[in-house]
């Protein structure tokens, strides 16, 4: 013997399937419209303001002129360093260098200064 039952929905409860809380709608619609809205108005302002693209700007600006001084640091470094290798090598440089930069003569030279 079959007996057919009649199907009635059975009750439903809260934070099962079908029901949506106020919560999941602010979260799956309301929150990200939020935060496009947001991200939409404070991009433009941030690139904008003066710590963004003008500021980026300066930054390489300046990033340039540091490059340049730092080449003209390293000619430096390197004519001195070859400075140095003839000073180690070259008696007559170093008594050159004394007598420029130094102002020493010898002993058995005599000076004379003049006024202007």
């Amino acid at each position: 013997m079959v007996i057919f039952r009649k199907s009635c929905p059975r009750p439903r409860r809260a934070g099962t399937a079908g029901d949506v809380t106020p919560g999941q709608i602010f979260a799956e619609r309301i929150l990200p419209l939020l935060i496009l809205a947001t991200a939409c108005t404070s991009v433009p302002i941030l690139v904008f303001s003066e710590s963004g693209l003008p500021r980026l700007e300066k930054l390489r600006q300046e990033r340039v002129m540091v490059d340049e001084k730092v080449s003209r640091l390293s000619d430096e470094i390197r004519r001195l360093r070859a400075e140095v290798e003839r000073i180690k090598s070259d008696p007559a440089h170093i008594e050159r260098v004394a007598r420029d930069e130094l102002g020493l003569v010898r002993q058995t030279e005599i000076v004379f200064q003049f006024e202007r």
